[in-house]
């Protein structure tokens, strides 16, 4: 199956942060990511997830991060907010609540093809007893 996504990454710089260690906050979660600097921003564009999805499985987190994306899903797009912290340390921490100081590292997704549904089940796949489903397992 071949994916086609969108992905938007954007983070503010604060006066009081190196902006290369922001950068290196989005790369260390999305390495393939193509990194632009903004008078107090940045902004990173990439096409896929496939190392962000290594994180959430080794990190055990697919469950709750189907949540983020199924909450922030809107028609054919999901969005979610990431850590900072976290993320330099190259861990996935989901950002809810309120904002952390320094902001947080926003996520948004435009699936094209196949759907939203499909594309969270190859990135994020569901799970029982914390492992994930294989292919066919879920019934479908």
């Amino acid at each position: 199956m071949i994916y086609s996504v969108d992905v938007q990454i954007t983070a503010p710089v604060n006066d009081t942060e190196v902006t290369d260690r922001v950068a290196d906050a989005i790369t260390n979660l999305f390495p393939e990511a193509e990194v632009e600097e903004y008078p107090g921003e940045l902004m990173a564009t990439t096409h896929q997830l496939e190392h962000f999805s290594e994180r959430l499985h080794e990190q055990e987190i697919l469950d709750t991060a189907r949540g983020q994306f199924f909450d922030g899903q809107e028609g054919d797009t999901f969005e979610f907010d990431l850590k900072k912290q976290a993320a330099f340390q190259g861990r996935v921490n989901f950002a809810v609540g309120n904002p952390d100081e320094l902001g947080d590292i926003h996520v948004r997704v435009r699936v094209k093809d196949p759907s939203v549904d499909e594309f969270v089940d190859y990135v994020a796949p569901p799970t029982q007893d914390g492992k994930p489903l294989e292919s066919g397992d879920d019934g479908r």
